[in-house]
């Protein structure tokens, strides 16, 4: 009897989930915000209480917040150090739907940039992708199939849906094994490098 944790805090709606026999059996959606690395333990507390052992943990790896995302994964490090349990990742995207479903998702990734990816069955089939322009991101989209999915709101010409990635839909695929993209030294999808400001020399 294999227990999974899920851990997804990609988007501004944080979740955790415990899969066993087929199917979740507990978890919980909270808004993740500044606080995320206050408010996840105490959740992660409470569902844990009286479950004796984890043989996996499955994280969300973007994209998406930088910051959830690393809080997660030092959250599942700390964990797997006590339980020397399995540590996988799965993109977020993958979570925004169904493991049966095929959708495109999209994102805003600043600065003028996107990303781009085509999701069949819980895979990735196409990104991840950086995308430099609109430009880009609409012939990806012309390309693809699919429904158009973001975990955030993005203006009306995209005809995005908004979905959260789910915990639950990432403890379903590690279960099945499928769309595991990292395994133990987790990194977040982080489709390029940081900004960083240099103050002018005086």
């Amino acid at each position: 009897m294999k227990t999974i944790l899920a851990l997804e805090a990609s988007s501004d709606l944080a979740s955790v989930a415990l899969w066993r026999n087929e199917g979740v059996f507990a978890g919980q959606e909270f808004a993740s915000k500044r606080s995320l690395s206050a408010d996840l333990f105490p959740v992660l507390e409470r569902l844990l209480e009286g479950v004796p052992v984890i043989d996996t943990i499955v994280v969300g790896l973007g994209p998406g917040s930088y910051a959830g995302v690393r809080i997660t994964i030092a959250a599942a490090l700390g964990l797997q150090s006590v339980w020397g349990c399995d540590l996988v990742g799965i993109p977020s995207v993958a979570a925004l739907g169904s493991v049966t479903e095929s959708y495109q998702a999209i994102g805003d990734a600043r600065r003028g940039t996107w990303y781009y990816s085509r999701v069949r069955d819980g895979l990735c089939e196409e990104g991840p992708l950086l995308l430099e322009s609109a430009e880009k991101l609409r012939a990806a989209l012309s390309r693809g199939v699919g429904p158009v999915r973001s975990s955030e709101a993005l203006p009306p010409e995209w005809n995005s849906q908004m979905h959260a990635p789910k915990a639950a839909i990432l403890a379903e695929l590690a279960a099945r094994s499928r769309g595991i993209l990292q395994r133990s030294n987790l990194e977040p999808l982080y489709l390029r490098e940081p900004h960083i400001t240099v103050a002018a020399l005086r």
